[in-house]
């Protein structure tokens, strides 16, 4: 027997190449995770951190992508998921004592997020 699975339709939008480590961007997101739109909004503009600007503005992306390219309605949408994948590493040079030189890693993050609606 086949099982059928009904198709949730979903909307994501995803920032890549942001110049912020990932491992920030995680602490904020998990705020997000399985909140409605309206409090997680709430919750990015009210949160102290660097990545939470990033994120409202990512996530503002989302809604737009639901309501326009899948129908959704925004009453019902939530943060279905949430993710910041490490991106590439810039690697910079400094000199430091006697001659010698310490690398300094510039992290950056790919980060996704995924919208639902709720039944």
């Amino acid at each position: 027997m086949e099982a059928k699975q009904e198709l949730v339709p979903q909307a994501h939008a995803t920032l890549k190449y942001a110049r912020i480590s990932s491992r920030k961007v995680k602490i904020v997101a998990d705020l997000i995770k399985g909140k409605d739109i309206n409090e997680a909004l709430a919750i990015l503009k009210y949160t102290p951190k660097a990545s939470s600007e990033m994120l409202e503005k990512l996530l503002k992306s989302a809604i737009a992508n639901a309501e326009n390219n899948h129908n959704m309605a925004h009453e019902k949408l939530y943060v279905a998921d949430i993710y910041a994948n490490q991106g590439p590493t810039l690697k910079r040079i400094r000199p430091a004592a006697k001659g010698s030189a310490v690398r300094i890693r510039k992290r950056t993050s790919h980060v996704t997020i995924v919208i639902k609606e709720r039944d």
